[in-house]
Formats: C-alpha cells, structure tokens, sequence
C-alpha cells in the first residue's frame, strides 16, 4: 500500500514522502495515529498545496529574521549595572538583561536567542550573538555602564 507521510516516521521517511508498506501496518497503526494518509490523487494535490502555502510563510519568516537582522546590527544597547570599586559588576550581564534592553527599542526576542560566549562581568562594549534562526544570526553592541 502507498502512503503519505504527515510526520516524521523513524526509519521510514519525513514529512510529505510517499512510501510503500504492508497495508495491515498502514491501516492499524501508521493511519489512525494520525502519522500518515493513503496516497489517493485527491491527498497529494492536498499535500502539494499545502507544502506551497508552508514554504510562502518559511520565505515570509526568513525576509523578517533578515530585515531584523539589518536593525539589529544598526542599534546598540546600553545596561546599567552596579560596580564595585574595581570595576567589576556586581553578578554579570545574562540575557535576559539585554532582552530588556532591545525591548526598550523596539525589538522583542526570546532570551535562548541571544549567544553570551562568556559571562559579561566588566564595565565595556561587547559584541554579542543574536541567533534569529538557524542560518540567520546578527551581532549586537552591547554597551554596560554603571
């Protein structure tokens, strides 16, 4: 019996592949688990539209994660801390800090976006990741001041 995927199945296919298995296995346990669908002309002209409509909203997000990006890398943002006489800030700068800081300029991310290599713990300018998606990513400056 031919199917189409609806999820990804281990060992077998991704998402939208037709395939070949015993009929007793799509029937009892690939079609009612909701896994796959029987590959009639009708379910792959549905597949078709909406892999097409999946693939506008992927190009419509990546447009939006680069022009983020341009805007990004334009600003800067700027965190108070307090200091001890050292110069050294009393705990360190985490994402969430800057989060903050870019929500004061517009811009609204989720903290697991932002890419500290190390723990900002001096007053200075540091260049820091921002990861938009997995193939976009921008450098912000980020300024800390007492």
């Amino acid at each position: 019996m031919e199917i189409i995927l609806k999820q990804d199945v281990p060992n077998m296919g991704r998402i939208g592949d037709k395939v070949k298995v015993a009929s007793g296995f799509a029937r009892n346990y690939l079609i009612p688990k909701g896994l796959a669908m029987e590959a009639s002309d009708k379910n792959v002209r549905v597949l078709q539209k909406a892999q097409e409509l999946q693939e506008i909203r992927q190009n419509k997000k990546l447009l939006e994660a680069k022009s983020l990006a341009k805007r990004i890398r334009k600003i800067s943002c700027t965190i108070v801390k307090q200091v001890s006489e050292g110069e050294r800030l009393f705990g360190s700068v985490t994402p969430q800090d800057i989060v903050k800081g870019l929500e004061a300029e517009g811009i609204f991310l989720d903290k697991k976006q932002i890419v500290l290599e190390e723990p900002i713990k001096t007053l200075g300018i540091y260049p820091v990741k921002v990861q938009l998606t997995p193939d976009i990513e921008s450098v912000l400056k980020v300024w800390v001041v007492k």
